[in-house]
């Protein structure tokens, strides 16, 4: 495929530009790309992500980041790399902000309850979910034929939004597994838009927005999964000064991330991050240890940020670096670095945490939710789902529509409605 060809300065094409539907002229006060942003904002998949977890529940304290918090982060390093390359910061930073709006209730933990129960209707990812909401399910245009589509983004905001650019089994083969990656980015019946977003695209490849939203996503949840764990008294960054500790961490990189670093490169990464000595061991939740660790997450973030700046501009030289004329370059060693933070994250928090009584809990109010939904019907879905409901013609597009209205529910609104439906109150 070639191509689109540029008719701006700035690096984009009109096709970049244009959307799904067409709208009709709009006032030029703003661009395109900076509508697409100010929907994101307004929308309710967005709001709702202040109920949801990232890696400790929302309700667990008042410290740790929820998917609301952890968005807007990501927003804010995500521009700004993406400023400093020349692509449009709008396009990023929608990007971005949209890049967990499909996670369901309970984070990861929801996300693979429901991908086990959708296991026969083409799965659950919440990549591909957050195509549905932006292209379907949040409500902003409606078609003349009366089809809702979603916030309407153009096509460049969207595709930037794309984490993963291929269906379900159709992804890059895993070294660890011989198989594709479980991850994808769209479900067989948004196959429409996707081919449509995905106009004149490499096949696979994501665009360099897209990128730069990864990168800031493993960046932003990297850094502050950590600080998280540190305030909350699950972790003690001394840790990395302990051959038994450290070999525990890489033990975790391999579970969770596969074999990308070597054993090798994660302890000399190890030796980088602590000689640089961005913290102190023995935090004691003090003004003064808050402040030394808040200013640790920012020299951090600095660091693994201008390092991709700089070796993507090395390579590529300077002039706006958009969509897919360039891809972005992280050096090996500052994703050994990353990749030593998720792995303390999920040695001290997330491995833990999967044999809590709770996070077992978790799972089976989905389940619940899913079987009550399939058995009731329209009689117990919002008004949206419930027409999604009537309009179905099979079980497997109705099962759907009851994966789809269980996703958007919040944490804390998946227990209220599991008490409600499931164990109601006995009067």
């Amino acid at each position: 495929m070639t191509a689109p060809t540029v008719t701006s300065a700035d690096g984009y094409a009109d096709a970049d530009r244009e959307r799904w539907v067409a709208e009709g002229e709009k006032s030029r006060e703003r661009t395109p790309f900076e509508r697409d942003r100010a929907r994101l904002v307004h929308s309710s998949a967005l709001r709702r992500l202040g109920a949801k977890t990232q890696v400790l529940g929302p309700s667990s304290d008042d410290f740790v980041r929820t998917r609301l918090t952890h968005t807007l982060e990501v927003a804010q390093v995500g521009r700004e790399i993406g400023k400093a390359l020349g692509c449009d910061p709008d396009v990023v930073d929608s990007a971005c902000l949209a890049h967990d709006l499909g996670h369901p209730p309970f984070g990861h933990n929801g996300e693979r309850a429901l991908a086990e129960i959708a296991r026969g209707i083409g799965g659950f990812e919440g990549n591909a979910q957050t195509l549905r909401l932006l292209t379907r399910l949040d409500p902003k245009v409606v078609a003349p034929d009366g089809r809702s589509v979603g916030l309407n983004l153009t096509r460049a905001s969207l595709d930037a939004s794309v984490k993963y650019p291929w269906r379900h089994g159709q992804g890059p083969i895993s070294p660890a597994s011989g198989r594709p990656t479980h991850k994808f980015g769209v479900y067989e019946d948004d196959l429409p838009v996707f081919t449509w977003l995905r106009a004149d695209a490499p096949a696979g490849r994501k665009c360099l927005e897209a990128q730069v939203m990864d990168l800031a996503d493993d960046i932003s949840y990297s850094v502050h999964d950590v600080e998280d764990a540190v305030v909350g008294g699950r972790l003690d960054l001394g840790v990395l000064t302990r051959p038994d500790e450290r070999a525990r961490v890489v033990e975790a990189v391999d579970t969770w991330y596969g074999s990308e670093v070597t054993a090798d490169e994660l302890q000399a990464a190890m030796d980088r991050l602590v000689a640089a000595r961005f913290w102190e061991a023995g935090f004691d939740g003090s003004r003064r240890a808050l402040a030394v660790l808040k200013d640790a997450t920012s020299q951090l973030i600095g660091r693994f940020a201008k390092a991709a700046q700089q070796a993507t501009r090395a390579r590529y030289g300077e002039g706006p670096l958009t969509r897919y004329a360039a891809e972005l370059v992280v050096p090996h060693e500052t994703l050994a670095e990353i990749l030593v933070l998720k792995g303390l994250a999920v040695a001290y928090v997330m491995a833990p945490r999967e044999l809590e009584p709770l996070y077992l809990r978790q799972r089976e109010i989905l389940a619940d939710l899913v079987e009550v939904m399939a058995d009731r019907g329209a009689d117990v879905l919002e008004p949206p789902f419930a027409a999604d409901w009537r309009a179905a013609d099979d079980d497997a597009r109705r099962l759907r529509v009851v994966v789809d209205q269980v996703a958007s529910l919040t944490d804390v609104s998946a227990v209220e409605l599991h008490t409600r439906l499931v164990h109601p109150p006995r009067h």
